[in-house]
């Protein structure tokens, strides 16, 4: 049975639901596909719930470093709490039906089932195939990436998923990956008292971020009790019924649970791409700055991507971006295109870890000639005041050439907040010696900038 529809929009995560939202409530036929719940991995498996999850973990922090200071007992966690927590409040808040309702009120309509391209504007849910007169939009996400170590497969082994909804606290966890979700979920569940073990492939945690940054990290975990193995690979995975056991590099590690956090990846094949002349082997759709899926010889008639899909990075405020972009130019209404320059991202780490823009590194591989800082947070009075858990730096990378700012990371308490006034900086291009002379508030964690930017070199 083919539907004559203006839009369709496969998958319904934040981006998604974006789009076919706000197409609908500008009077277009729009019909949204989606699989799952509506609000993607975001409000159920991902942000909201490793948020409250790290919250409480921070909480719990704050609450031992206190009596340690007056010398009294450590606070004994009840993970039992946060799990009812995360199961019942975030659902209230973020709730399949009421996301469905919500398109429907906006005159959109929702359409159960998987959704596979079947030529231009051509999109098949199960028998049905929706024919769209405007065209499709793409935004369905990414899944856990599972490296093919021996043994792996068919154990009950945990994904960001199955940590999220963990009703109990296990006694012990593994987790394959240093990046921002196995750094997150080991600490928080190392604050409840679970023994937690990271190993990492590269030679440090955080790798796509500045060299302080993983270090800064992997003495957050430690001293939290997480034992940090980086530079080294899982080559064997084994699963006894009660226990896991993972051989790593001369070691074979135990424990109750196993976390694989190794990378997201977006499965092309799935979505019938080559039926529009795309490579479904391909890790993302490319897009314009339209967000007009290309082919190489130029945009793909009636076919716009959004979100992971577009490995412009997985993270919600990416696809949230680039859904309006896509509004608008299905909508023909003016607006700039997309300039990822001052794309921020920050792990929730405690302290947190915030960075916008390209590392050092990544600004040398481009061939720039840059000045960098790197100043403690302890530089700024507020650094100095807060004390324990206070542990923090502030990192500036400058176009030289230029005299602007390119690229930042700020850690500490507040890294993720302070990280807002260095996006503007490198999202304006704001000049450093304009920036030099502002006046920076007094006691801040920002007033750091003031040491940082004297110190580019």
């Amino acid at each position: 049975m083919n539907e004559r529809v203006d839009v369709v929009v496969v998958g319904l995560g934040p981006g998604g639901e974006h789009v076919a939202g706000t197409l609908a409530e500008a009077g277009l036929d729009v019909v949204g596909v989606e699989a799952e719940l509506v609000g993607g991995e975001c409000p159920y498996w991902g942000c909201v719930p490793s948020k409250m999850m790290i919250r409480a973990a921070n909480l719990l922090a704050e609450a031992r470093r206190a009596p340690a200071l007056a010398g009294e007992t450590a606070v004994i966690p009840d993970w039992t709490k946060v799990a009812d927590r995360i199961r019942h409040e975030a659902t209230d808040d973020w709730n399949d039906q009421v996301a469905a309702d919500r398109l429907a009120a906006k005159g959109g309509r929702l359409v159960r089932g998987v959704g596979r391209l079947a030529g231009p504007r051509r999109v098949s849910v199960g028998d049905r195939t929706f024919e769209a007169r405007r065209g499709v939009v793409l935004a369905t996400g990414g899944r856990p990436r599972i490296p093919p170590v021996e043994g792996l497969a068919g154990t009950p082994y945990w994904t960001n998923r199955d940590a999220m909804a963990a009703k109990e606290l296990p006694a012990s966890l593994i987790v394959l990956g240093g990046g921002a979700i196995g750094v997150e979920v080991a600490q928080v569940l190392a604050r409840f008292t679970c023994r937690v073990t990271v190993v990492e492939g590269q030679a440090r945690l955080l790798s796509q971020e500045e060299p302080e940054a993983g270090e800064l990290a992997a003495r957050a975990l430690r001293a939290d009790g997480v034992r940090v193995l980086t530079g080294v690979r899982a080559r064997q995975v084994a699963y006894d019924g009660a226990e896991f056991s993972v051989r790593v590099d001369g070691e074979a590690l135990r424990a109750e649970r196993l976390l694989v956090a190794t990378g997201r990846y977006a499965d092309l094949s799935a979505l019938g791409v080559e039926t529009v002349g795309l490579d479904p082997a391909a890790r993302a759709v490319p897009t314009d700055g339209r967000m007009r899926a290309t082919d190489g010889a130029g945009p793909v008639d009636g076919l716009w991507a959004v979100g992971d899909i577009t490995g412009r990075g997985a993270f919600t405020h990416v696809s949230m971006y680039q859904a309006q972009i896509a509004v608008r130019d299905i909508l023909g209404r003016p607006g700039p295109e997309a300039d990822y320059r001052a794309l921020p991202r920050v792990t929730f780490t405690d302290p947190e870890i915030a960075a916008v823009g390209p590392t050092e590194r990544q600004a040398r591989a481009r061939g720039l000639r840059v000045r960098t800082s790197l100043v403690p947070l302890s530089s700024s009075t507020r650094g100095w005041i807060h004390g324990p858990g206070g542990e923090g730096f502030l990192k500036l990378v400058e176009d030289a050439d230029r005299g602007v700012l390119i690229g930042a990371t700020s850690a500490g308490p507040a890294g993720g907040e302070l990280l807002y006034g260095l996006n503007v900086a490198v999202h304006a291009e704001v000049p450093v010696a304009r920036l030099q002379h502002m006046i920076h508030t007094y006691p801040t964690f920002h007033r750091a900038m003031e040491p940082a930017l004297a110190a580019l070199r």
